[in-house]
C-alpha cells in the first residue's frame, strides 16, 4: 500500500492481492482501506454527509462486500485495488475466473445472503462489472466526493 497526501487533496492506491478463500482479508482489507483514506473526503461534500454514514465507512462496507463475494465464490484468490484522487475514490476487485457472472443485482427478499450488490448499487456514486485483462472479471464501485 503507498500513500501521500498532497495539496488540494488526498492521494494514494492500495494494491493486494488475496489467497484463495482467505476471508481473514476481509478485515485487513478494510483497515488498509480506512488507513488509505485518511480524512477524505473534506467535511461537508456529498461523500461525508451521505445516509450511509461516513465516507470510509461506507468505502469499507462496500469494498468488504466485493471482496466477500470474490473469495467465495471463487478458487483462485482476488486482488483488490483502490484508488484516491481528490474527489473520487475508484475501488476494483479483480478475480480470476472466466466469464462475467455477476450480470443482475439479485433480489433482496432472496434471503440473508446476496444482499452486497445490492448496497453497491445504493451506496456508489457509480458501479459496474467488466472482464479483466486475461482470465476473470472486475467489480468496481465509485464514491465521490464534493458532487452535487
Amino acid at each position: 500500500m503507498t500513500g501521500r497526501h498532497g495539496g488540494a487533496g488526498v492521494r494514494g492506491r492500495l494494491h493486494r492481492r488475496l489467497g484463495s478463500g482467505d476471508l481473514t482479508a476481509v478485515p485487513e482489507v478494510r483497515h488498509a482501506l480506512r488507513d488509505l483514506l485518511g480524512k477524505w473526503p473534506e467535511p461537508g461534500s456529498r461523500a461525508a454527509d451521505g445516509d450511509g454514514g461516513d465516507a470510509a465507512g461506507v468505502a469499507e462496507l462496500l469494498a468488504s462486500e466485493l471482496v466477500t463475494n470474490a473469495l467465495i465464490h471463487t478458487d483462485h484468490g482476488a486482488v483488490v485495488t483502490a484508488t484516491v484522487e481528490d474527489s473520487r475514490l475508484h475501488v476494483e476487485v479483480r478475480d480470476f475466473v472466466a466469464g462475467l457472472s455477476v450480470s443482475d443485482v439479485p433480489n433482496a427478499d432472496l434471503g440473508t445472503s446476496g444482499r452486497g450488490l445490492i448496497l453497491v448499487e445504493c451506496l456508489a456514486d457509480a458501479w459496474g462489472v467488466r472482464t479483466a485483462q486475461g482470465v476473470g472479471k472486475v467489480v468496481w464501485f465509485e464514491l465521490h466526493a464534493g458532487a452535487a
